[in-house]
């Protein structure tokens, strides 16, 4: 019996992974750019300025945990996410999430 490593197709799955992460990244930009909109509208207060540094800051952090798997997905053998960067995903997915609820209510 042979490994799985090595009939392993290098092409195909991980460029499905990539492109959902490229269309993850649009998903988050675009929420991130919705809350800002909607927290800016406002009166101008400390707390909707505030609000919004964290959303770009969140958003900052997603793009950049994104952006350095996108570029190691783009290698022959593409190594499995690390704890510590799924764990960045999920805090700013629920941040962005967090303040999608509250902006809409």
């Amino acid at each position: 019996m042979s490994t799985a490593g090595a009939d392993r197709d290098a092409g195909l799955q991980p460029e499905r992974t990539r492109l959902a992460w490229r269309r993850t990244t649009l998903a988050a930009s675009v929420v991130a750019v919705l809350a800002m909109r909607q927290m800016l509208r406002g009166s101008g207060s400390s707390a909707e300025v505030g609000g919004a540094a964290v959303i770009v800051l969140l958003w900052l952090a997603f793009l950049g945990v994104a952006h350095r798997r996108i570029r190691a997905l783009a290698s022959v053998r593409p190594r499995a996410l690390a704890p510590r960067a799924a764990l960045a995903v999920v805090v700013c997915t629920a941040g962005l999430a967090v303040f999608a609820v509250t902006v809409v209510l």
